[in-house]
């Protein structure tokens, strides 16, 4: 078993030495550039990123008394309660419904 994967690693290893022999060397230019100041009046100011704006609702639970909309400062909650027939599979029972609604005070 060790004398199979030492074969299997000589031979990846002599693949792998066999594709740098055609690397050839680059010659350098013969164009020299030199590096300039700049003055600081030409230099552009830089950019900032414009705040990110972030619209924060609130999680109310339905449960809780909130109104989907704004009612007003001088809003007052109205409320009907009444007992509703209600038909199940295991017979017809009396539940209580409440509704509710915004009305200006």
């Amino acid at each position: 078993m060790r004398a199979g994967t030492a074969g299997l690693v000589l031979l990846c290893m002599g693949l792998f030495s066999l594709s740098g022999v055609s690397a050839r060397a680059e010659t350098a230019g013969t164009v020299v550039r030199m590096a300039q100041a700049v003055s600081p009046d030409d230099v552009p100011p830089p950019r900032r990123r414009p705040q990110t704006r972030l619209r924060v609702t609130p999680y109310y639970s339905p449960d809780e008394v909130y109104p989907r909309y704004n009612p007003g400062p001088d809003a007052v909650r109205e409320c009907n309660v009444a007992y509703v027939q209600e038909h199940r599979p295991s017979g017809t029972v009396i539940t209580p419904h409440m509704s509710c609604y915004w009305r200006r005070g």
